[in-house]
């Protein structure tokens, strides 16, 4: 999967994350490959810094920048109507953008803070931009996902709940979300020419994901991920190759690690419990009847 070398010249893609690590490198890889790319994140700096750079890399001026935070559901309508504003096609939408270690607290939002980084904040922006995808179809979405789903719990009265979970566990709550919102989304899509599947990054060597650790814990974990991950270049060459690759065209529902299908969560396949998380989503992060494209395509 990750030797293709197909360009991508003409699509535009969304990197969240993308100002450094994994989805610096993934929206780097893209812009090799010719597209358009807007790399999305909370820290404008950083962002501006991260597209100068990519610019300068690849000789390409076709990469852009857009703040959005997902701890917050005003930024992230914010960023997608100024999407939908621009009137540009997207062809690809990569969620990448994730944390681990964060406080145990709520959101402005009300929101469990690392179930809204992880998930929530993707799920509105997805839901959001789902009527441009489907109107650039054949378009792809990918989910970043981790390891940690298998060992995830959702229970819909307490998952956002603070103090009911460690951070490990409420990773694991917020990426079984994540596996579970694509096989949805591939069920919706079905014959659309939109396309969802996630990524499974494993472990990734030089990035800031242990920030948020105290010292020692931090000192720990790198080490241990100096000695078995993946560098973040590779890791983002196959985020890119999920984006480009032919064969990957009409490929939905599918879980990848290591350029490979991987072994998804069981619970995929429970389709009263994928479209029970649908509509719960749609409560959580409130989404209007302005915005509910699935009511208005009814009426």
């Amino acid at each position: 999967m990750c030797d293709t070398e197909t360009r991508l010249d003409g699509k535009t893609a969304i990197v969240t994350g993308g100002s450094s690590g994994v989805g610096y490198e993934t929206a780097k890889n893209l812009a090799l490959r010719g597209a358009r790319v807007i790399i999305a994140s909370r820290n404008e700096t950083k962002l501006t810094r991260a597209r100068d750079q990519i610019q300068k890399i690849t000789n390409s001026k076709l990469v852009s920048h857009r703040v959005i935070d997902l701890a917050s559901l005003k930024s992230v309508r914010n960023f997608a109507a100024n999407t939908i504003d621009s009137q540009e096609p997207i062809d690809i939408l990569i969620n990448n953008a994730g944390a681990i270690g964060l406080p145990d607290r709520l959101t402005e939002d009300g929101l469990n803070l690392t179930m809204q980084v992880n998930y929530f904040g993707a799920f509105l922006l997805t839901y959001l931009l789902l009527p441009l995808l489907k109107n650039s179809a054949p378009s792809r979405i990918i989910n970043s996902s981790a390891s940690s789903m298998y060992i995830g719990h959702l229970d819909f009265d307490h998952w956002n709940d603070v103090g009911m979970y460690n951070s490990i566990e409420v990773l694991a709550n917020s990426k079984l979300a994540v596996a579970l919102f694509t096989a949805e989304l591939d069920q919706r899509f079905k014959d659309s020419g939109v396309t969802a599947n996630s990524f499974d990054p494993f472990v990734v060597r030089d990035t800031d994901i242990f920030d948020n650790f105290p010292e020692l814990v931090k000192n720990i974990s790198r080490l241990f991920v100096d000695m078995i991950g993946q560098p973040k270049q590779s890791v983002g060459k196959q985020i890119a190759s999920m984006a480009a690759n032919p064969d990957l065209e009409m490929e939905s529902g599918q879980h990848y690690k290591f350029c490979k299908k991987w072994i998804n969560h069981w619970l995929v396949s429970d389709r009263e419990l994928t479209e029970t998380l649908w509509d719960v989503s749609k409560s959580v992060v409130k989404i209007t009847a302005e915005e509910d494209w699935e009511l208005n395509s009814v009426t």
